[in-house]
Protein backbone atom coordinates (compact mmCIF):
# COMPACT_ATOMS: atom_id res chain seq x y z
CA UNK A 1 0.00 0.00 0.00
CA UNK A 2 1.41 3.06 -0.71
CA UNK A 3 1.98 6.08 1.90
CA UNK A 4 0.04 8.99 2.25
CA UNK A 5 1.23 12.44 2.28
CA UNK A 6 1.53 14.82 5.18
CA UNK A 7 1.23 18.23 4.52
CA UNK A 8 2.10 20.02 7.87
CA UNK A 9 1.02 23.67 7.40
CA UNK A 10 2.27 25.66 10.30
CA UNK A 11 2.67 29.44 11.12
CA UNK A 12 1.01 31.48 13.53
CA UNK A 13 -2.14 32.22 14.54
CA UNK A 14 -4.22 34.45 11.74
CA UNK A 15 -1.30 33.28 8.91
CA UNK A 16 -4.09 31.63 6.71
CA UNK A 17 -3.35 27.97 7.61
CA UNK A 18 -6.89 26.93 7.64
CA UNK A 19 -8.08 29.43 4.94
CA UNK A 20 -4.89 27.60 2.67
CA UNK A 21 -5.56 24.41 3.97
CA UNK A 22 -8.79 23.74 3.25
CA UNK A 23 -8.18 25.00 -0.49
CA UNK A 24 -5.42 22.41 -0.42
CA UNK A 25 -7.59 20.21 0.80
CA UNK A 26 -10.66 20.78 -1.77
CA UNK A 27 -7.94 20.39 -4.63
CA UNK A 28 -6.57 17.04 -3.52
CA UNK A 29 -9.87 15.48 -3.19
CA UNK A 30 -10.50 16.16 -6.94
CA UNK A 31 -8.15 13.81 -7.71
CA UNK A 32 -8.32 11.53 -4.38
CA UNK A 33 -10.94 10.70 -2.77
CA UNK A 34 -8.67 9.58 0.40
CA UNK A 35 -7.99 12.61 2.10
CA UNK A 36 -8.68 14.33 5.52
CA UNK A 37 -7.81 17.32 6.82
CA UNK A 38 -7.13 18.44 10.57
CA UNK A 39 -7.47 22.08 11.93
CA UNK A 40 -5.91 22.97 15.21
CA UNK A 41 -8.45 24.09 17.43
CA UNK A 42 -10.93 21.49 16.19
CA UNK A 43 -7.73 18.82 16.85
CA UNK A 44 -8.39 20.60 20.36
CA UNK A 45 -12.20 20.07 20.59
CA UNK A 46 -11.96 16.65 19.85
CA UNK A 47 -9.39 15.97 22.57
CA UNK A 48 -11.68 17.35 24.78
CA UNK A 49 -9.75 19.76 26.44
CA UNK A 50 -6.93 17.64 27.37
CA UNK A 51 -4.16 19.65 26.23
CA UNK A 52 -4.15 23.86 27.57
CA UNK A 53 -2.35 26.40 26.02
CA UNK A 54 0.92 26.43 28.21
CA UNK A 55 4.18 25.59 26.58
CA UNK A 56 4.69 22.12 27.60
CA UNK A 57 0.56 21.41 27.19
CA UNK A 58 1.15 22.75 23.97
CA UNK A 59 4.06 20.37 23.06
CA UNK A 60 2.21 17.52 23.67
CA UNK A 61 -1.23 17.99 21.86
CA UNK A 62 1.41 18.93 18.37
CA UNK A 63 3.21 15.44 19.01
CA UNK A 64 -0.49 13.72 19.40
CA UNK A 65 -1.56 15.84 16.25
CA UNK A 66 1.90 14.42 14.74
CA UNK A 67 1.04 10.56 15.61
CA UNK A 68 -2.58 10.60 14.56
CA UNK A 69 -1.79 12.27 11.12
CA UNK A 70 1.23 8.81 11.15
CA UNK A 71 -1.56 6.80 11.56
CA UNK A 72 -3.31 7.60 8.98
CA UNK A 73 -0.77 8.00 6.13
CA UNK A 74 0.13 4.74 6.75
CA UNK A 75 -2.68 3.52 6.05
CA UNK A 76 -2.71 5.74 2.34
CA UNK A 77 -4.60 8.96 3.34
CA UNK A 78 -3.31 12.23 2.64
CA UNK A 79 -3.56 14.04 5.32
CA UNK A 80 -3.83 18.28 5.51
CA UNK A 81 -2.92 19.51 9.11
CA UNK A 82 -2.93 23.05 9.77
CA UNK A 83 -1.65 23.93 13.71
CA UNK A 84 0.63 26.29 14.51
CA UNK A 85 2.59 23.54 16.65
CA UNK A 86 5.73 25.81 16.28
CA UNK A 87 8.35 23.92 17.59
CA UNK A 88 11.30 22.06 16.36
CA UNK A 89 11.02 18.37 18.09
CA UNK A 90 7.74 18.21 16.20
CA UNK A 91 8.30 19.08 12.91
CA UNK A 92 11.48 16.74 13.50
CA UNK A 93 9.10 13.94 14.87
CA UNK A 94 7.60 14.64 11.39
CA UNK A 95 9.99 14.14 8.97
CA UNK A 96 11.68 11.34 10.56
CA UNK A 97 8.28 9.02 10.92
CA UNK A 98 6.36 10.39 7.46
CA UNK A 99 7.90 9.44 4.50
CA UNK A 100 5.93 11.72 2.05
CA UNK A 101 6.20 14.69 4.62
CA UNK A 102 5.68 18.42 3.21
CA UNK A 103 6.21 21.11 5.73
CA UNK A 104 4.75 24.73 4.99
CA UNK A 105 5.31 27.98 6.73
CA UNK A 106 3.20 30.59 6.44
CA UNK A 107 5.25 33.99 7.62
CA UNK A 108 3.62 36.63 8.08
CA UNK A 109 4.09 39.73 10.01
CA UNK A 110 3.17 41.11 13.09
CA UNK A 111 1.32 44.21 11.66
CA UNK A 112 -0.84 41.51 9.03
CA UNK A 113 -1.69 39.13 12.03
CA UNK A 114 -2.66 41.95 14.18
CA UNK A 115 -5.01 43.05 11.21
CA UNK A 116 -6.49 39.59 10.98
CA UNK A 117 -6.85 38.77 14.26
CA UNK A 118 -10.20 37.09 14.17
CA UNK A 119 -9.86 35.60 17.47
CA UNK A 120 -8.61 38.71 19.63
CA UNK A 121 -5.69 37.24 20.48
CA UNK A 122 -3.45 39.71 19.58
CA UNK A 123 -5.66 43.02 20.88
CA UNK A 124 -5.53 41.04 24.09
CA UNK A 125 -3.53 40.95 27.63
CA UNK A 126 -3.73 37.23 27.58
CA UNK A 127 -0.25 35.39 28.33
CA UNK A 128 -0.65 32.23 26.65
CA UNK A 129 -0.19 34.36 22.77
CA UNK A 130 2.59 31.76 20.36
CA UNK A 131 4.60 34.40 19.22
CA UNK A 132 4.06 37.56 21.39
CA UNK A 133 4.55 35.61 25.07
CA UNK A 134 5.01 32.48 24.66
CA UNK A 135 8.04 31.23 23.08
CA UNK A 136 7.81 30.29 19.27
CA UNK A 137 10.53 28.16 17.07
CA UNK A 138 10.29 29.19 13.46
CA UNK A 139 10.70 26.60 11.18
CA UNK A 140 14.44 26.50 9.88
CA UNK A 141 14.01 25.12 7.10
CA UNK A 142 10.67 24.12 5.74
CA UNK A 143 9.75 22.08 2.20
CA UNK A 144 7.74 25.44 1.01
CA UNK A 145 8.16 28.96 3.02
CA UNK A 146 5.18 31.57 2.01
CA UNK A 147 4.93 35.12 3.18
CA UNK A 148 1.34 35.28 3.26
CA UNK A 149 0.88 38.93 4.05
CA UNK A 150 -1.84 38.79 1.54
CA UNK A 151 -0.08 39.46 -2.07
CA UNK A 152 -0.71 36.19 -3.49
CA UNK A 153 -4.14 34.78 -4.08
CA UNK A 154 -4.93 31.19 -1.79
CA UNK A 155 -4.96 29.32 -5.63
CA UNK A 156 -2.28 30.20 -6.24
CA UNK A 157 -0.31 29.34 -3.05
CA UNK A 158 -2.32 26.25 -3.44
CA UNK A 159 -0.71 25.21 -7.34
CA UNK A 160 2.64 26.39 -5.82
CA UNK A 161 2.52 23.39 -3.12
CA UNK A 162 1.18 21.13 -5.10
CA UNK A 163 3.89 21.72 -7.95
CA UNK A 164 6.62 21.69 -5.48
CA UNK A 165 5.06 18.08 -4.16
CA UNK A 166 4.92 17.14 -7.43
CA UNK A 167 8.52 17.72 -8.91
Amino acid sequence: MDKGRLYWITGLSGAGKTTIGTALYNKIRTEKPNVCMFDGDKLRDAYGGAFGYTESERRKGALCNAKLCRLLTAQGIDVVCCTISMYDSVRDWNRANNENYTEIYLKVTMETLVKRDKKGLYSSKADNVVGVNQSMEEPKHPDILINNDGQEKVEDIVNKILATVES
